[in-house]
């Protein structure tokens, strides 16, 4: 039996395009301290997030198509609370967008975050945070414009 990726879901009352536009605004929240530094405008752009000294992650945009789908390869890491610390190493981040009726979801998938993997629990928890919680306020608040 193969291991599954995180995933996650949410529905959302913005368009696709509204979804798009603040997800690729990284730093409004996927927040930490210091937090995300650096482009998240095209592909190939690094970006890094940071949360302490307990999470580090350079990121590099590998595709973007609007209103429908944003991926993330993770290029390094250093999570200090386990021992194989560089875990995201390699990992892909996906955000896929699609109307549901008058509502829009967002599928979010960390693809090579499995069971198998020592921060899997506290990584997962993370995520669902974020995506549910930060990321969803966020495009509930924010008008995008085209």
């Amino acid at each position: 039996m193969q291991s599954k990726d995180f995933t996650t879901t949410i529905l959302v009352d913005q368009t696709p395009n509204e979804v798009y536009k603040a997800i690729n605004n990284v730093a409004a929240w996927w927040t930490g301290e210091p937090g995300v530094e650096g482009s998240t405008v095209k592909i190939g752009d690094e970006f890094t997030y940071q949360y302490k000294e307990i999470h580090y992650s350079k990121q590099r945009i590998i595709e973007l198509i609007p209103a429908e789908r944003i991926a993330w390869l993770v290029t390094d890491s250093n999570l200090s609370f386990i021992s194989d610390r560089d875990e995201w190493n390699g990992t892909t981040i996906i955000f896929e967008i699609a109307k549901q009726g008058k509502k829009t979801e967002v599928r979010f998938t960390h693809a090579g975050l499995i069971k198998e993997l020592e921060c899997y629990s506290d990584c997962s928890n993370a995520w669902t945070s974020y995506i549910s919680d930060s990321l969803k306020n966020f495009i509930a608040t924010t008008k995008a414009t085209a």
